[in-house]
């Protein structure tokens, strides 16, 4: 599905030049639940931004599905995103305006999908991740584990191939934690969705399929 070669990824600050990223080899399999484990500046979030998308590497190659995204212009990478990739961040990047369902909608807006169409799939996917009681409660009136699963549920309402969490468990306790660990690969397992986890916490390689160390922008 994923397969990575050779990839670079430098930043300047100044006059310093950062290698965040120096080298990487990495194939992900279809279904895959791959954590990405690793102290924090090692390039965990550099790798998933190149991944998605987000960012542009420095040289090497990305490529999805035969899909080269290292060379993919700006416009044609939003709609590779919109398309393929749902994603989870440690922050939820809720809107707080917004309550539960109309949030989780929001892809599917983009994708000019129908009012009332994708009000009801939002419905659907808050049921799926065990939010049926918060439909219309907005964001400062969840618990931080609820707002990851209406995060999560946004992240598959438009049922990617693929999603890529970045520290999705960061900002949360040790019971959440293991709750959204555990939503997470429900949905790999029901769905199909391939997950790329990268994490600091140790509790989120349980179950994985692969984890992979990355230290100084290396796999150890």
């Amino acid at each position: 599905m994923i397969n990575i070669t050779d990839l670079h990824k430098t930043y300047r600050r100044g006059d310093e030049v950062v290698e965040a990223i120096r080298g990487i080899n990495l194939q992900v399999d279809e279904g895959d639940f791959v954590v990405v484990v690793g102290p924090s500046g090692g390039g965990k979030s550099t790798l998933l931004n190149l991944i998605g998308g987000i960012d542009h590497p420095t040289s090497g190659s990305i490529q999805y599905g035969g899909y080269e995204l290292a060379g993919a212009s700006e416009e044609a990478l939003t709609i590779f995103r919109r398309d393929h990739i749902g994603f989870v961040f440690q922050f939820y990047n809720l809107l707080y305006s917004l309550n539960a369902v109309e949030n989780v909608q929001l892809p599917l807006m983009a994708k000019r999908v129908p009012m009332k169409a994708a009000r009801e799939k939002a419905i659907q996917v808050l049921k799926q991740v065990g939010l049926a009681h918060r439909l219309s409660h907005l964001p400062s009136e969840l618990s931080g584990g609820e707002q990851q699963r209406v995060a999560i549920a946004r992240s598959i309402i438009a049922e990617p191939k693929l999603v890529l969490a970045d520290e999705p468990t960061g900002d949360l306790d040790s019971v959440a934690t293991r709750e959204i660990n555990q939503l997470m690969h429900q949905l790999n397992q029901e769905m199909g969705i391939t997950f790329i986890v990268a994490t600091h916490n140790l509790l989120l390689t349980e179950k994985a399929t692969r984890v992979c160390e990355l230290k100084d922008g290396r796999i150890q």
